[in-house]
């Protein structure tokens, strides 16, 4: 069993005492107990973890430097994946076989795509008379979400170690324990002090503060898109860089002459993975109205098969909500919906074990897509299935609420599907199930966001650029 009693920060390559005494309780969904604590830390504790990171800072550090300390962290992480996946089932509720795939394999995709990246990165280049040279952006907050704690941790110190960096990190309180962990990898690797510092505490007092320090160059947020506005104001103040990955309510498009089993099987995946608490998840099906019979069928046959459970139990493929907040957040959408006129396929607001936070896979039919339910992000196992009448009908539905963070389109070839992809206005769209590429660009339109992650786009994110202009 682990030991999830966590006292101390990272600051300055060492486990000190925080500033302040008071703790965080870590709370397991499954069983609604506490499985351990992290420090609730203070800003003076941010301004050493930020003092650290600005002395660590050398902007001429040379590439073959931050190969060599990537590829240390790579090391050192893929031998923690087993442990780090066990502690993010206890900490969010991530069934196992999730955590030992998704929740891990896929940051350490991530993380050897960054190290791809930088193998072949130019830093200099010739443009006429000019010779332009990217270099490291500085100290970076980076502040992460509970959903998947890894991933998005990983997505955002890979590129800063890559491109030159140091960090301040600030992990979610709902999912800390895992991060500590990776900071344990990252100790283990043998980085110079500094170069990555923990955080831990409440976002209204660690998270602002990051936000707005004036000794950090660049944020990089991951989180509600309400939140991630805050940390924008904060950071304007001080005009600083910031990269805000946001929510979302992402259209799954299936054009009549689609493979429709596939497209709802897929969809019915996608919508429930990891609970429904993923921002990129397919939240609106949206379906011919000639095949909308059809497809309901389809779709209450695949949901019959996810197994709502205890994430320990490799049987299960919904757990818990991460936490109460989110589980009320979850029941009060459904409990709206209903009261709206959306009517109720399968599952409900009624909780489905005595103990844990645990929600049935919940699929509403004819929702409105100017409805509650059609707009905004609920966070949580529940589809809206959604009738459009032609394309140009679906087009209008997909682009029509304020997010534009992910999505899907089906239709009978491939080029079909692009063409009508071209007018959807989001970040990354798959087509015909085109698989997931952890180094292709992400992030959103709209309010789901600014800048993007992963690959080259992400890494670059991280870079600033200079001109020097040369005598002929």
């Amino acid at each position: 069993m682990h030991d999830y009693a966590r006292k101390t920060l990272f600051i300055d390559g060492r486990w000190v005492t925080p500033a302040g005494s008071d703790l965080i309780d870590v709370i397991d969904p499954s069983t609604e107990q506490v499985i351990g604590t992290v420090p609730a830390g203070t800003e003076a504790d941010v301004d050493a973890a930020v003092a650290a990171a600005r002395r660590a800072f050398d902007p001429l550090i040379s590439p073959a430097e931050r190969r060599a300390r990537v590829a240390a962290v790579i090391t050192a992480l893929e031998k923690r994946l087993p442990d780090i996946a066990e502690t993010i089932t206890r900490e969010m509720g991530a069934p196992v076989r999730i955590a030992q795939t998704v929740q891990t394999q896929v940051p350490l995709a991530v993380g050897r795509g960054f190290a791809e990246v930088l193998d072949t990165f130019t830093f200099e280049e010739r443009v006429g008379n000019s010779l332009i040279l990217r270099e490291p952006y500085g100290v970076v907050g980076a502040i992460a979400p509970w959903n998947y704690p890894l991933y998005q941790v990983v997505a955002k110190v890979l590129p800063a170690i890559a491109a030159g960096c140091t960090v301040v990190l600030k992990p979610s309180n709902e999912a800390p324990l895992s991060v500590f962990e990776f900071v344990e990898a990252l100790e283990e690797a043998g980085l110079p002090p500094g170069v990555v510092n923990l955080v831990s505490g409440r976002g209204a007092l660690i998270g602002e503060h990051i936000a707005a320090h004036p000794d950090i160059d660049f944020v990089s947020f991951t989180g509600s898109t309400g939140v991630g506005a805050r940390v924008g104001e904060l950071a304007g103040r001080s005009v600083k860089k910031v990269a805000l990955e946001l929510g979302g309510k992402s259209a799954n498009v299936i054009l009549e002459d689609a493979d429709l089993a596939s497209a709802v099987k897929v969809g019915v995946g996608n919508a429930f993975l990891n609970g429904g608490q993923t921002c990129m998840a397919w939240t609106r099906m949206l379906v011919p109205q000639s095949r909308y019979s059809e497809a309901l069928d389809l779709v209450e046959a695949a949901v019959s098969k996810y197994t709502v459970g205890d994430p320990l139990d490799p049987a299960t493929r919904i757990g818990p909500s991460a936490s109460a907040a989110q589980f009320d957040t979850v029941r009060g959408f459904i409990e709206r919906a209903q009261r709206d006129g959306a009517r109720l396929l399968t599952g409900g607001a009624d909780r489905v074990c005595d103990v844990g936070y645990y929600l049935a896979p919940t699929v509403f039919v004819d929702v409105d897509p100017d409805s509650e339910l059609g707009q905004e992000e609920v966070f949580g196992p529940v589809l809206a299935v959604i009738p459009f009448t032609d394309e140009s009908d679906a087009l209008r539905i997909a682009n029509g609420t304020p997010y534009g963070l992910s999505g899907a389109v089906w239709a009978g070839d491939t080029d079909r599907a692009i063409a009508f992809a071209r007018g959807v206005q989001t970040g990354q769209l798959d087509i015909n199930g085109g698989k997931y590429n952890p180094v292709a660009p992400f992030g959103g339109y709209k309010k789901s966001g600014i800048g993007r992650e992963l690959g080259r786009a992400g890494f670059e994110e991280y870079l600033q650029t200079k001109s020097l202009q040369l005598p002929a």
